[in-house]
């Protein structure tokens, strides 16, 4: 398997110098689809879209975390993956945050902003609304894995792979795989279902991500391996 990567359109922000420099160091390794998935949502909600129409400035007024026509052009590929998912009855997780815990213990980011959490900013969009039965996890902190019970959930589903999505890829999704690989998952993020509120952010990111931590493919990329097992294998694990 090559280890050249394919020059998208998120490595062109990456100077030629510096891309090779990774690919000479042994980076940007392929991993392979393990035998059973689950998808992360990362954090997907009004309070980092902003309402849909609202250029990024309007967005940032309505909701302070908001990234604007970003988000609601990632939307529908977001709802094609969990489409894909659902077919497969493979497991789902959304995150949030956790409006009374964070009174507590502080949110996600160094800044000491409050964010008013009530209301519709931790509602998810029509079009990637959980479905009965998907797991919705509250966190504060970046990371969907520091201090929650995902470990455990994804132990008793059986998941050796996890798929990340969501906002932002400089933020909470890039924390989330990091965590996930570290905790021995197979991690793939899909870069055309992850945004930002800086393209340049989301660029980098998802260079550093692919380089140490994860595999980052394209939803289309993903649909290619509908016949690998991983993606066809809906088993429910032995619980006792």
């Amino acid at each position: 398997m090559s280890t050249q990567p394919t020059l998208k359109k998120w490595m062109e922000v990456i100077p030629e110098s510096e891309r090779a420099t990774y690919t000479l160091a042994g980076f940007h390794q392929e991993i392979d689809l393990g035998n059973r998935l689950a998808l992360l949502v990362v954090d997907v909600t009004y309070g980092f879209t902003g309402s849909e129409g609202l250029t990024l400035e309007q967005a940032i007024q309505e909701f302070p975390t908001a990234c604007g026509p970003a988000s609601w052009e990632a939307l529908p590929r977001i709802a094609t993956l969990l489409q894909l998912f659902r077919e497969y009855q493979l497991p789902v997780v959304f995150t949030r945050g956790a409006p009374y815990d964070s009174k507590f213990v502080g949110g996600a980011v160094k800044s000491q902003r409050r964010l008013d959490m009530t209301g519709r900013y931790n509602e998810f969009p029509t079009a990637i609304r959980p479905s009965d039965g998907e797991y919705v996890l509250e966190k504060t902190k970046a990371s969907a894995f520091f201090e929650t019970p995902l470990q455990s959930y994804l132990v008793r589903e059986g998941v050796d792979t996890v798929v990340v999505c969501g906002v932002s890829t400089s933020g909470c999704v890039r924390a989330s795989a990091v965590d996930a690989h570290s905790h021995g998952y197979a991690t793939f993020v899909i870069e055309d279902c992850c945004f930002d509120r800086s393209y340049f952010a989301h660029c980098t990111n998802l260079f550093d991500l692919n380089a140490k931590y994860a595999h980052v493919l394209s939803l289309e990329e993903l649909q290619h391996h509908r016949d690998h097992k991983g993606m066809t294998t809906a088993h429910s694990p032995k619980r006792g």
